[in-house]
């Protein structure tokens, strides 16, 4: 197995994302033979950041594994520009007469997406444009664990991130 990990939160060893992306990572390769590509979006000084072809590390990954906080009701800027690096016609999904056909297929997403506050359908920007954009490059196996909340307190925080935590062996025995 090939993950494809990435991360795009600029908060460093405070991020919640992160720290459950490593959790889902450390999970997925427990058990078994796996490698890791690795990506540090939000990193400018990390080498890893940009190594690498992203349509080539992509189409090499059986399983993604992408960190996606919310910023301003939307995703950061460096995942926007990854998934720009990414949704390239012919490599990544091309026009047919019918529409639009994701080349990408095959894959699973787990998407790690973590708010300060509690979202609903009219302020979640970030869960229906990630599925959306992945089921576009043909990725429609997008399971989603949400970390919200965790500005509220300290309390709240802690919280979440254990609710979340607690999930990971049931998202990972899924994705299996």
């Amino acid at each position: 197995m090939t993950i494809l990990h990435i991360d795009s939160s600029i908060l460093g060893a405070n991020s919640v994302s992160r720290d459950l992306t490593a959790a889902l990572v450390a999970e997925l390769t427990a058990h078994g033979d796996a490698q890791v590509l690795r990506r540090d979006l939000a990193d400018p000084k990390s080498e890893a950041a940009f190594d690498g072809d992203p349509v080539e590390q992509l189409m090499s990954a059986d399983t993604l594994v992408i960190g996606a906080p919310m910023y301003n009701f939307a995703i950061p800027h460096q995942l926007k520009a990854w998934i720009d690096s990414v949704a390239v016609a012919g490599k990544t999904f091309e026009y047919t007469a019918e529409g639009p056909k994701g080349l990408a297929g095959g894959r699973r997403a787990i998407v790690v997406y973590a708010s300060g506050g509690v979202h609903d359908g009219t302020t979640d920007f970030v869960e229906p444009y990630l599925r959306q954009v992945l089921g576009f490059i043909g990725i429609t196996d997008v399971t989603v664990l949400r970390v919200e909340g965790v500005a509220l307190s300290p309390e709240a925080r802690e919280a979440a991130i254990e609710e979340a935590r607690a999930k990971v062996p049931g998202i990972v025995a899924k994705a299996a």
